[in-house]
């Protein structure tokens, strides 16, 4: 267990965030910050709808980091609900209230009430690129190939009653 201090994020508090926890790692293991809901009232997320949600902390990452805001792995199993652009990205200059984009992916409406922890707020360290545009990029063995080239695809069932699934079955 390391007892090295970790990266100091200033947090402000904004008015309708009275009374919620001040996000932090919930083990000495927890890579992320739970982030709560500040909403005065309930919100019903429909199947497929999506709705921001403020958490009602501003943070000041440090230059050379970014936070990362993260589904709860919870939430996404049991009632289906992700982070449509996760991970969502703030920037160390970045200011403002933080908010999260809930998305329901499940077959039933998910209620989402003031405190319910919706988010996992991770810190992460950052490369700040250089590009330099070349006239060629040297050679891999993978080349040019993308999605799904290098295999782990996986067996999609046929669809039942579809061509395939009646393909299949003879």
């Amino acid at each position: 267990m390391s007892t090295e201090p970790g990266v100091r994020i200033r947090v402000s508090r904004r008015k309708h965030g009275e009374g919620l926890p001040v996000p932090a790692p919930a083990t000495v293991g927890s890579a992320g910050a739970d982030l709560a809901a500040a909403i005065d009232e309930e919100v019903v997320i429909a199947p497929g709808e999506r709705v921001r949600i403020p958490t009602g902390f501003a943070f000041a990452i440090p230059e050379g980091f970014e936070a990362q805001l993260r589904p709860r792995s919870g939430l996404a199993l049991e009632h289906g609900l992700v982070l449509p652009n996760a991970p969502g990205t703030i920037d160390s200059d970045y200011r403002g209230e933080v908010q999260v984009i809930l998305m329901n992916l499940g077959q039933q409406p998910v209620r989402i009430r003031r405190g319910d922890r919706i988010a996992q707020l991770v810190v992460a360290p950052v490369a700040r690129p250089v590009f330099e545009e070349v006239e060629t990029l040297d050679e891999t063995a993978r080349g040019s190939g993308g999605f799904g080239h290098t295999g782990g695809s996986v067996a999609v069932a046929p669809a039942p009653g579809s061509p395939d699934a009646r393909e299949a079955s003879k």
